[in-house]
């Protein structure tokens, strides 16, 4: 047992990193659209991020998930979900070092950057988590077009703070949001909403119905949607009035998932439940959207996330590892295959900065557009891409204890959640269809790389062909949607990335047959240049 059990060429722990600063893509990403400053004010995240310490926390929020207790030991109804203190160490660091809703009353330059970066870097610890966080983010351009609301909500929402269990809202110190749209009937047609909203003589209104899926339901307040005679409306809810008292949110059950196993998602009964209406009546759609226009954006980052958390194991066991007389890095087809999965983040990475830049810029017609593409697109290509780093590590990626099958479980739900593949791709259209300045937007971003690959080149015009014909249009959405994103893609890597970056992802990416499948990279590609500048350095 001394001689078979000594353990030999295993792969050294990853902790110690820094997956922002030490991240030369994510870092560059921050200092386009940024500054030094925005940088190195996430320092600390990153440090953090990659410690021991913070891995631990998203090994037991996961291993321990959440738990309803909807009643107390004498039959009194108190709908409380438990958290591992994991959990609550995970949300205290995302909301205090600015990851929640705390861009919006920002006074600095490139507030929308920094978090994106900052969560980019931080979810890669645990995923789950990032659902309220998100939420909290991107409800309030939505609750800002009811002032009033606003005025009373906001201060806590932009908070850096976080303060668990119920209160009073404005006299809380930092608060959470959710979101409750779809109901059983509908799922992803809201318009088939079936919950009542009755007006109050004091402004407010009594909402009746029941919900199929209300994201984090111990949080603060909600965007729900609810009926009334001039149609579907939004109306915020808040878990506890503004006189102390509860609000009646009955949680039935909470969802057993796949994934996102250390967020709570849940079914929730309405009965004469006090809410407020935001934006006009019958309007409720446009009002919602303002908020999942924000959360798609951390679709985006999420999925950008996971694939550079999945290409970093990767790279690091590959490192590390010996087989067949060389380390797994050295080994021709594997370096073609770590440089694939290289250059999908450092694509995904690029492009979600770039949204992200866009809201610091106020750039609405181009993100309207590029961020429901980009959403599609990188979401939709997060699995697989899971899948081939988990292959890297052979039977040890199946294994739970090297965090693949975390991340595994993970990836398919930023494809799902906020509109699924067709939803998405037939977004895409509307969008095309609707806003002239949307498409021009997206247009001038592509046209800042034309001349500079044939491939990239013949892309776009493949675009344009596409999207010029009109017959069987939503048929080919996905297609559209995909050839979307892969040119705002090459744009910024052409522009971007080193050279030798950008012409494997023309390569592969626009002018390639390897039919999707990761480690084709065509003979020549510099491999070991990729592979290089995506490592991170551990000590």
């Amino acid at each position: 047992m001394t001689v078979t059990h000594e353990v030999t060429n295993q792969v050294p722990p990853l902790a110690g990193h820094d997956p922002i600063a030490g991240d030369a893509v994510l870092a560059e990403a921050c200092l386009r659209h940024a500054d030094a400053a925005t940088l190195d004010s996430l320092r600390e995240l990153g440090r953090l991020a990659g410690s021991e310490q913070a891995q631990e926390w998203g090994r037991l929020a996961n291993e321990n998930p959440p738990r309803l207790r909807t009643h107390d030991r004498y039959g009194h109804r108190i709908d409380e979900v438990e958290f591992h203190p994991a959990w609550h160490e995970l949300m205290r660091t995302a909301m205090e070092h600015g990851l929640g809703g705390a861009p919006w009353a920002s006074t600095g330059a490139h507030p929308h950057v920094r978090r994106a970066v900052g969560y980019l870097g931080w979810t890669q610890v645990e995923m789950g988590h990032g659902c309220p966080v998100t939420m909290t983010y991107a409800v309030v351009p939505a609750l800002r077009r009811a002032p009033e609301l606003a005025a009373r909500y906001e201060p806590g929402l932009t908070a850096r703070a976080y303060q668990f269990g119920l209160a009073e809202p404005t006299g809380k110190r930092g608060l959470v949001a959710g979101m409750g749209m779809t109901e059983k009937q509908g799922g992803s047609d809201v318009r088939a909403n079936a919950t009542r909203a009755v007006p109050q003589p004091d402004g407010s209104y009594r909402l009746t119905g029941h919900k199929w899926f209300t994201s984090a339901p111990m949080s603060d307040l909600f965007l729900v949607l609810a009926r009334l005679d001039e149609g579907v409306s939004c109306f915020a809810v808040p878990r506890v009035l503004p006189d102390g008292t509860r609000n009646v949110v009955a949680l039935q059950r909470l969802k057993d998932k796949l994934g996102d196993r250390s967020n709570a998602s849940s079914e929730v009964e309405f009965d004469g439940t006090t809410g407020w209406l935001v934006g006009e009546p019958g309007r409720g759609v446009p009002a919602i959207i303002e908020m999942v226009n924000m959360t798609r954006l951390d679709c985006v980052l999420g999925s950008a996330a996971t694939v550079r958390a999945a290409t970093t194991q990767a790279l690091h066991h590959a490192r590390h590892r010996q087989a067949f007389g060389a380390r797994l890095a050295d080994q021709p087809l594997m370096r073609n295959v770590l440089a694939d999965l290289a250059v999908e983040s450092e694509a995904a990475t690029a492009l979600g900065v770039r949204l992200a830049a866009a809201v610091d810029a106020g750039e609405e017609a181009f993100l309207r557009l590029a961020g429901a593409a980009a959403k599609y697109w990188v979401c939709k290509r997060a699995p697989g891409i899971v899948a081939e780093a988990m292959e890297v590590l052979g039977g040890n990626g199946y294994v739970e204890d090297s965090g693949l099958p975390r991340l595994y479980r993970q990836a398919p739900l930023n494809s799902i959640w906020e509109g699924s593949g067709n939803v998405i791709a037939l977004d895409v259209l509307r969008a095309l269809d609707r806003s002239a300045e949307s498409l021009a937007a997206v247009t001038a971003e592509l046209e800042l790389a034309r001349g500079v690959d044939r491939r990239y080149d013949d892309a776009v015009k493949q675009l344009s062909a596409e999207l010029g014909d009109r017959d069987g249009l939503p048929f080919r959405a996905r297609r559209v949607a995909g050839l979307l994103a892969l040119c705002l893609q090459g744009s910024l890597l052409l522009r971007h990335a080193p050279a030798p970056v950008a012409d494997a992802f023309c390569a592969s990416r626009l002018g390639g047959d390897g039919g999707g499948v990761l480690g084709t990279l065509p003979a020549g590609t510099p491999a070991a240049e990729i592979v290089a500048r995506s490592c991170i350095a551990v000590p």
